[in-house]
């Protein structure tokens, strides 16, 4: 990156807001803590946190062994008053017309800051634990189905009958009705069916951190996709980075390496099931971006994928809090509008970057706003575009 334009890309998002995942207890992946329990003063200073800062969304996730993501996402709703909780849902575990309940009342309760994020699965062992016997292609056809039912719910004035192929019922509703505006359906995965089904109908879809022009051609075919289905509001892009952050570039790839020696060593330890070939097409995905290099373009590094066989979201962004922000507003340009920024060392990260990395973000897309060019951030701090990060991060 030599000749800095300060155009702004045509395909480049005009806003950008952040999500962060909600831990229950302290428990992380450089020291686990063997509990499967909720810490609530941990969960409330660490909500809070959240909430001062200035993360607008919050996931709340969902295993068949973890929290209930509908009460923790209630919780959430309480100890705040701006953070819009995500709740994870996989549609085995819920009727549609319940989840429909649900998410709209916790929409009543938080006045309108529900969020909701379908997981049709990528683990059949996963599923199997909770009964869930069906092929992934017919997980996400019931997903589409799922959709379908929850959004009439929410607006069907009368009551109404359905007989589809995943569920049948006679004479719901009406419903019972969300505070105000829709609520957002957000849909992730890697599969022809995934962005099938996010394409036609999601609201957001989301992905994990890829290198840059992988992931602008993943953009290109869910919106594509929704284009064809005569679509006129596209699918939200939603995006997922592990950050490792410190004063310095130098400085955070030193932390980065501690870091991830700790990764490798707990993951063979306490989650040796996830050996293996992974079935989801999004961590085969990974691997094979870590496989390929560990670097991508400014300062993706994948080398915490390839140590925890990519379970989850997992690829980093290393570097001083200007080159990650600058990073983030090089995949704002590729169209996303949702970041989720969620560290290893959950709490004191999630402090950081709330410190350091969102306000950085905030002050180029009002210095767009207010100008109608790129401001100097992406310019001045080029991380891995310049020979010094690279000797960083191959310095033992």
């Amino acid at each position: 990156m030599t000749d800095f334009d300060t155009t702004i890309p045509p395909t480049a998002s005009p806003e950008v807001e952040f999500i962060s995942l909600s831990h229950l207890n302290p428990s992380t992946e450089l020291e686990p803590i063997p509990t499967r329990g909720i810490d609530l003063k941990y969960f409330r200073r660490y909500v809070r946190s959240l909430e001062e800062g200035g993360y607008d969304y919050t996931l709340l996730p969902y295993g068949s062994g973890s929290a209930d993501s509908f009460v923790t996402a209630s919780a959430v709703g309480t100890l705040t008053e701006r953070i819009k909780p995500i709740v994870a849902l996989r549609p085995n575990t819920t009727p549609p017309t319940v989840a429909a309940q649900k998410l709209a009342t916790l929409d009543q309760l938080t006045e309108g800051r529900a969020v909701v994020h379908l997981i049709s699965g990528g683990s059949d062992a996963e599923q199997a634990r909770q009964g869930d016997y069906l092929p992934k292609h017919q997980r996400y056809a019931r997903t589409s189905e799922y959709i379908d039912v929850m959004r009439r719910s929410w607006t069907e004035p009368a009551a109404f009958s359905h007989e589809g192929e995943f569920y049948k019922f006679d004479g719901f509703g009406p419903g019972f009705a969300p505070y105000g505006n829709p609520i957002p359906i957000s849909i992730g995965g890697q599969s022809d069916e995934a962005f099938a089904v996010g394409g036609t109908k999601a609201d957001i879809f989301s992905f994990w951190g890829e290198p840059l022009a992988d992931l602008r051609s993943e953009i290109d075919r869910v919106h594509g996709l929704a284009r064809d289905a005569g679509r006129s509001t596209l699918p939200r892009i939603w995006v997922t980075f592990r950050p490792i952050i410190a004063q310095t570039d130098e400085l955070a790839w030193r932390k980065a390496k501690v870091y991830v020696e700790k990764i490798a060593a707990n993951f063979a330890t306490v989650r040796p099931q996830l050996q293996g070939t992974p079935q989801n097409i999004g961590s085969q995905r990974a691997l094979a971006f870590a496989n390929r290099s560990e670097l991508y373009d400014r300062a993706l590094w994948t080398r915490t994928a390839a140590v925890t066989n990519a379970a989850g979201a997992s690829t980093a962004l290393v570097g001083s809090p200007e080159t990650v922000a600058a990073a983030i507003l090089d995949y704002v340009d590729q169209g996303a509008s949702l970041v989720s920024i969620r560290g290893y060392d959950t709490l004191a990260d999630a402090v950081d970057y709330g410190r350091f990395v969102l306000p950085l973000v905030r002050q180029e897309i009002a210095h767009r706003k207010a100008t109608g060019q790129r401001g100097s951030l992406q310019a001045e701090h080029l991380g891995n575009y310049r020979p010094e990060y690279a000797q960083f991060a191959s310095t033992p």
